[in-house]
């Protein structure tokens, strides 16, 4: 009886690890995409994935700090470049999209002269991510000193900690405008209506956001599996849509 029960319990572990889901730390710019992308991925493997959303700074901590992520889609390339060198990652990241910086507002505001729109006294709050943490805040950041006029709106800035929270502030109104990605604009089409205009890319740095497996998961595997699929056609013709370079 001893040996059925061991034997039995032993089945019941292996299938439990199995069939666990594979936890992937999403950038928080991902977040409606990564729906679509999980649920493709799944109908071509059966495999489903857990994302767990958030700046790429904050994930890149996580994971250093221990958190259980098999794989890590960044905002960026520093942060899982950063994980690679200090032994975190399996091998180099590579870059599975380009993000495009767009201003937005659920205002018709205009946005031809941007830059001295945001210095008028019309415009009180303006959001913006954490750029520690956050490779979209850092990007805006990078526009707006080489529009030369971080410096004079400071005073004006609301700052999220990712850019989900960014995009919340938006939507609801607690900031004027905001800098957020492209791929907000396809999560608002039928639910709000947003104005918004694309930064000339020549103003920021490239936003290369880079894909790495985990060297502590367990599902090797499955990992793998996904990490192909992000860098395939069928998830670019995705991203794409959402307003991604590839």
């Amino acid at each position: 009886m001893k040996r059925v029960f061991l034997v039995f319990s032993l089945l019941l572990y292996s299938a439990a690890l199995f069939g666990q889901n594979l936890r992937v730390a999403v950038a928080a710019n991902l977040q409606g995409v990564i729906k679509v992308l999980a649920n493709d991925f799944k109908e071509k493997t059966g495999i489903e994935i857990e994302p767990i959303a958030g700046s790429s700074g904050n994930l890149a901590t996580q994971i250093k700090n221990g958190a259980p992520f098999d794989v890590f889609l960044s905002a960026d390339i520093s942060f899982p470049e950063g994980l690679f060198t200090e032994g975190f990652a399996t091998k180099a990241p590579e870059v599975y999209a380009y993000g495009s910086l767009v201003i937005v507002s659920t205002q018709d505001i205009g946005f031809e002269n941007w830059e001295r729109l945001l210095l008028t006294p019309g415009i009180n709050k303006i959001a913006i991510a954490n750029p520690k943490i956050a490779p979209y805040g850092k990007a805006a950041e990078e526009a707006l000193t080489k529009k030369g006029i971080w410096t004079d709106i400071q005073t004006k800035i609301v700052q999220g900690e990712s850019i989900a929270q960014v995009n919340t502030y938006i939507l609801t109104g607690v900031a004027d405008v905001g800098f957020s990605t492209q791929s907000l604009i396809k999560d608002a089409e039928g639910k709000t209506k947003l104005y918004w205009k694309l930064i000339d890319s020549q103003i920021y740095t490239p936003i290369k956001q880079g894909i790495v497996i985990m060297k502590a998961t367990r599902q090797t595997a499955n990992a793998e599996k996904f990490y192909r699929y992000i860098l395939s056609a069928d998830a670019k013709k995705i991203l794409k849509a959402y307003g991604y370079g590839v």
